[in-house]
Parts: C-alpha cells; structure tokens; sequence
C-alpha cells in the first residue's frame, strides 16, 4: 500500500484560489491515471489532495509511486510526498482498505516532507545497506521506531529490480 499527496494543498488553494487549486488536481489525478495503470498497481481510493495505491508487489508500488512524484516534479505541479509499506490489508465493505500496514503507510506518508517518499527498510532487499536510510522514526500507535528510507534515494535500486 502507499499513499502520495499534493504538499501544501490547503495553503495553495487558500493563497491562488479554487480554480488554480482544481487545475493542479486535475493535472495531478491524470499523471495518477496514466503512470499507476497496468502493473498489477491501481489507485485504490482518491484522497481529495491525494491517492491510495495498492499493488501485490511493493517494489512495483514503489516504481509507481515515484514515477508520479517525477512525472508531477516535471510539470511543475506542487511537491508530492507519500509514504508506502508491505503486509496485509483487508478489504472493507468493498470499497476500502483498512489494516495495520493501511495505517503504516499513511502515517510515513504524514511524516514525509515535500518530494520524500518514506517506507521501512526492510521493504526492499539492498536498502538497508543504501544511502536511503534515514533512521528509526517513532510512528504514532506503532509503539518501538521504525527504521525508514527515503525511497527516492533508493531510485536506482528500485531500477534494479527490472520492472
């Protein structure tokens, strides 16, 4: 699962009005559509200024994930940041997904500042030893740190993977 958001949404709306507001959301949920379709990684529920993804291979969410940060970056949009895990989710009432690694991943994406995309260590193989690795970061109701790299920093790794 991962999560990417617009960064300082609000505080743009506020300052530019809604129709800039709308026209950097549009631009945003297009770059969505067309970089997160096929690959087995869907948008799997819009977030107002951000998306929910979810794919069954997290270094493919991975790939995803930070193609629309580039692609977003290149447009000139606002910054993204976001936040992504691996693990179970249960799918609620056919129209969500909920869970302890949902959450995780939400909560990274929280901590992430604008043009980071957090994620555990441990979610690709080689990261642990890269220059990605940011720390133990304590995630609010996940009581012991999460050791956590800035998965923009792995781009090469993730390339690596062959995906």
């Amino acid at each position: 699962m991962g999560f990417l958001d617009l960064s300082g949404f609000t505080k743009f709306s506020n300052e530019f009005g809604d129709d800039a507001a709308v026209e950097q959301l549009a631009i945003f949920r297009s770059i969505v559509r067309h970089t997160g379709a096929g690959g087995g990684v869907r948008v799997a529920k819009w977030l107002g200024d951000g998306a929910m993804f979810g794919g069954s291979n997290a270094a493919s969410v991975i790939a995803v994930l930070l193609r629309v940060m580039h692609r977003v970056r290149s447009k000139g949009l606002l910054e993204v940041h976001g936040g992504v895990t691996t693990g179970d989710v249960i799918f609620f009432e056919g129209d969500d997904y909920i869970g302890s690694s949902v959450n995780l991943a939400a909560r990274l994406a929280d901590r992430a500042i604008p043009g980071q995309l957090l994620g555990p260590v441990s979610i690709l193989p080689g990261l642990a030893g890269s220059d990605a690795v940011i720390g133990s970061v304590v995630v609010p109701s996940f009581g012991e740190a999460i050791e956590v790299a800035d998965l923009c920093k792995a781009a090469r790794l993730v390339e690596s993977l062959n995906l």
